[in-house]
């Protein structure tokens, strides 16, 4: 593990620090917008399933408000002219997202925190589970979130702190968030910031 530490601590001193921080002031901008701009990064997060944030991003620009306006039909035409890979499951997921966008507004003002918060997406909303919910939070400005993909899981792989899970599971998924929580209180950072110091390390980009 102290390599990895080293690594982070390294990348803590020179831009890239600021370049993390920029897009973490943008994730928390984006916490006090209203929830129609929210439910499109919740669209986002929907898509990012099995799919690179790349071109999840790319489709989230071109779609713009027809996340809030589209038909199902009309959606998932939209992803297929996007290119997008799964273009009629997702689009019905959003679309039944969207039926619970009064709710996720309440949940959200209620303010009761990120983990209640998170709990209540992965029951209500199709198509996320904990990495998509804990993607969606951390990009809304809630900081105890990291996301637990493949990009994070081969980092922690190659420096012998986890072993390749063969699957996914929801304890996995919390098991691999607490090393996670280990390692940031090592380097003194939270987990949305650890989350993009270690995207960084395995990509070379910094995204959301």
């Amino acid at each position: 593990m102290q390599e990895l530490l080293d690594k982070i601590q390294r990348l803590k001193s020179n831009e890239i620090k600021n370049q993390i921080d920029t897009r973490l002031t943008e994730f928390n901008d984006i916490r006090h917008q209203n929830v129609r701009f929210i439910f499109k990064e919740l669209c986002f997060c929907i898509m990012t399933a099995n799919c690179s944030a790349e071109r999840c991003i790319d489709v989230q620009e071109k779609m713009g408000d027809g996340f809030l306006t589209l038909t199902e039909t009309e959606l998932a035409s939209k992803l297929k002219e996007y290119k997008y890979r799964f273009p009629n499951v997702r689009s019905k997921f959003i679309i039944e997202a969207r039926n619970n966008i009064n709710q996720l507004e309440r949940v959200i003002k209620l303010g009761n925190g990120g983990k209640n918060l998170r709990e209540w997406i992965v029951k209500n909303i199709k198509g996320i589970g904990y990495k998509e919910a804990s993607h969606f939070l951390r990009n809304i400005g809630y900081d105890e979130y990291a996301i637990v993909d493949f990009h994070i899981v081969d980092l922690l792989v190659k420096h012998d702190i986890v072993e390749k899970p063969k699957s996914m599971t929801k304890t996995k998924y919390l098991e691999i968030e607490e090393i996670l929580k280990t390692i940031g209180n090592r380097v003194n950072l939270n987990m949305a910031e650890l989350d993009l110091y270690l995207w960084y390390l395995e990509t070379g980009k910094i995204l959301k």
